[in-house]
């Protein structure tokens, strides 16, 4: 007799329905609308989801710092003064611009080990906890974007946040708010990237 395997799946077809719309509406947004999230409940939820991540060990490795406005005002104006310096003044104060514009401001580090094999396990784990968050934020309308610019590498930046960058890697910067356009970008089809082996 054949076996019913959907009867232990822990959620009914329509929870697996909404779950899989959600991996494949998520769109990383790079214009917000400029009214922050109002609830930092929700955003708390969503960490507090994320760290739920698959994770070798169990060593938790990620920390995750919310930036208030002064912090990002001083991030948004160091990396405009930097884009200044290599593209001029005009490409700096539209960087600025748009910088100020964004609403949320979010911190994923990786502590760092010793070991080589576990900072790279660590690293995925922080990985996958941050897609876990963006999944959920997106579930409550709330759109991402994952940046690690040339900013977010230079000792001014880790003086600005106060992070230790021999103790904690950076994993990403991650911007959060309602989207003001959603991008429609396109995958390749499975049989493009899956190959079999015997």
């Amino acid at each position: 007799m054949a076996m019913n395997r959907s009867a232990h799946l822990p959620y009914s077809e329509p929870d697996q329905a909404a779950v899989e719309k959600v991996v494949i509406s998520r769109r990383t947004i790079h214009l917000f609308e400029p009214e922050p999230v109002p609830s930092l409940e929700v955003i708390l939820h969503a960490i507090d989801l994320a760290r739920w991540a698959p994770n070798h060990y169990l060593t938790e490795p990620w920390r995750f710092y919310l930036l208030g406005r002064k912090t990002a005002e001083a991030i948004a104006r160091l990396n405009a003064s930097q884009t200044a310096e290599k593209r001029g003044e005009a490409a700096g104060q539209a960087k600025l611009d748009r910088w100020l514009n964004i609403p949320g401001w979010m911190l994923v580090t990786c502590r760092r080990s010793d070991d080589e094999k576990r900072q790279q396990e660590d690293y995925a784990a922080c990985c996958c906890a941050i897609q876990n968050l963006q999944l959920v934020l997106w579930s409550r309308g709330i759109g991402t974007k994952w940046t690690t610019g040339s900013v977010t590498s230079t000792p001014d930046f880790f003086e600005l946040v106060d992070i230790d960058p021999v103790q904690e890697k950076l994993v990403s910067m991650l911007w959060y708010g309602y989207a003001a356009e959603i991008p429609s970008p396109l995958r390749k089809p499975v049989k493009a990237i899956l190959e079999k082996r015997p």
